[in-house]
């Protein structure tokens, strides 16, 4: 791309906010686009409470090809015990405290839950999997609840077991702060040939995931673009674009979002109006035959009059007309 190409200009020369489904090709949805793999993670549609069949939906009317799948719609489908306490949607990522009350509450639960998984067969993710797949996206990670410091090594395999019956290759965690966390899981993955891809937020530098990766070749990057920018400091555009150059082989997952800078606020905006390069992202791993997935992680305001799958679908529309 042409340095003077500025992204105020692409926004105006895409339209994206104007573009509908139907100017998206329909048969280019079950394929990779420019040798790319546009997807989501479930998380977007967060606003919208949803079956394992309606997310199928949303990432058809998405123009998705490749999903990130949290744990919640699929446990569910598979037979998990409701929870008793009902969570109002997170906010920047972050959930409301609890109560002492609920916090027992939530603790019987969780063991009720580790019995589950103790016992739950595959099935239902081999035929979810397959469901997927058929539609033409492929499920590349899975996130349930399953990969934490109080989860017990069988929960933990039971989550990367519950991945590889998706047809996933990762599974994807917060980075935690403890190392002899992050070696257990690497070393869990080893056991199971399935990655487990660490996601950061404002606490991302160009060096935070690097004991990880010294522990295990199934460690990896969950790389959020718009966090990194957000965090500000010496992070950069450029720093970010070498970032994903220098560890690209040990990306499985990375996440994009048009974040402003620390100076700027650090805001969450609609795609092309916040601070995150991502044109510059996408051509780069367009040029560089990247084979992970760009995916979407709608965190921006909902606007009114609209919704998170016509949000999604609009980051995808300005997503394909940059690798175009």
């Amino acid at each position: 791309m042409k340095n003077s190409f500025s992204r105020r200009a692409f926004i105006q020369k895409s339209a994206f906010g104007a573009l509908s489904i139907s100017l998206i090709p329909q048969e280019n949805i079950l394929f990779k686009f420019k040798g790319i793999k546009l997807g989501v993670i479930s998380y977007s549609f967060r606003s919208i409470p949803h079956t394992i069949d309606q997310l199928l939906g949303f990432c058809r009317t998405s123009g998705v090809n490749a999903l990130e799948m949290m744990g919640d719609p699929m446990e569910t489908y598979a037979g998990k015990p409701a929870n008793p306490i009902v969570f109002t949607p997170p906010t920047q990522g972050q959930r409301p405290g609890l109560s002492e009350e609920q916090r027992a509450q939530l603790a019987a639960y969780n063991k009720q839950v580790a019995d589950w998984r103790s016992t739950v067969s595959m099935d239902k993710y081999v035929e979810v999997g397959k469901k997927f797949k058929k539609a033409g996206i492929n499920i590349y990670a899975f996130k349930p609840n399953a990969f934490g410091v109080n989860n017990s090594d069988a929960e933990i395999e039971y989550g990367m077991r519950a991945a590889k019956a998706l047809g996933a290759t990762s599974v994807t965690v917060e980075l935690p702060n403890d190392a002899k966390q992050s070696q257990r899981l690497g070393d869990l993955g080893a056991k199971h040939k399935i990655y487990v891809g660490y996601h950061a937020h404002l606490q991302a530098t160009d060096t935070l995931w690097d004991v990880a990766l010294s522990q295990s070749p199934y460690n990896s990057l969950n790389l959020d673009c718009g966090h990194y920018i957000a965090a500000g400091g010496s992070n950069t555009k450029e720093s970010l674009l070498a970032l994903i150059e220098r560890k690209h082989d040990r990306i499985t997952s990375m996440h994009i979002k048009d974040r402003t800078t620390a100076a700027n606020g650090a805001k969450n905006l609609p795609w092309g109006t916040g601070d995150t390069p991502i044109v510059e992202i996408l051509q780069l791993m367009k040029s560089r035959k990247y084979k992970f997935p760009a995916t979407v992680e709608l965190e921006y305001d909902v606007p009114a009059g609209s919704d998170a799958v016509k949000e999604v679908q609009k980051c995808i529309a300005y997503a394909r007309k940059a690798l175009s």
